[in-house]
């Protein structure tokens, strides 16, 4: 179904976009949450009254996230975080993330408009931020191990472990000896058995 959204949603559309959406998301949520409304004839005239009348405000909107933008030209995020022996993430890197470490920096930019798949790994992503539907800026992100000492410590414990030559248990050393005295024993019979062939 079509339907007119009346606000902002990420990942769907911008306010006063015509999409389409499935039946249930429609009727069940975005119209029952003021979201949306369905794209009639006459809905969609009236949209375009609207954007008529509103389009030095547009305008206007577009310059401000415009500015806004400007604040993260040459912005580059090097996220910490936990890592597992196996290079995995102890939890993951998102959004939220990105916010803080931005406002760490003094940027301060609302999380519900920033995009990014989380990251599990270590390695580099892109966060995208929507200022406005035509104002969209991508900012590189790279996800570091904050514990890469402790890591690399437990990486060269386990490479030495490999590499020195495996010593005999006590115990083994023991049964590799009995092991051998059976066959002494079993020596002595033979000699025993060939004493009265001489006499």
């Amino acid at each position: 179904m079509e339907i007119i959204l009346k606000e902002d949603i990420i990942g769907l559309g911008f306010k006063n976009d015509i999409v389409n959406v499935k039946s249930g998301y429609g009727r069940n949520y975005l119209i029952p949450q003021g979201k949306g409304v369905i794209a009639s004839a006459s809905a969609k005239k009236v949209l375009a009254e609207n954007l008529r009348q509103q389009a030095h405000k547009l305008a206007a909107q577009k310059a401000a996230a415009e500015e806004r933008a400007k604040v993260l030209e040459g912005v580059e995020l090097v996220i910490p975080a936990k890592v597992s022996v196996t290079g995995q993430l102890y939890g993951s890197v998102g959004a939220a993330a990105v916010a803080e470490c931005l406002a760490q920096m003094g940027k301060e930019i609302d999380r519900k408009i920033i995009t990014m798949k989380d990251a599990k790994k270590v390695g580099d992503y892109v966060a995208t931020v929507h200022f406005h539907k035509e104002v969209i800026v991508e900012i590189p992100v790279k996800v570091v191990a904050e514990n890469a000492d402790e890591l690399k410590a437990i990486e060269d414990a386990e490479k030495a472990l490999r590499e020195a030559p495996a010593a005999p248990v006590e115990g083994e050393e023991a049964a590799a000896a009995e092991a051998e005295a059976p066959v002494a024993e079993a020596e002595a019979p033979a000699a025993e058995a060939e004493a009265p062939a001489a006499e």
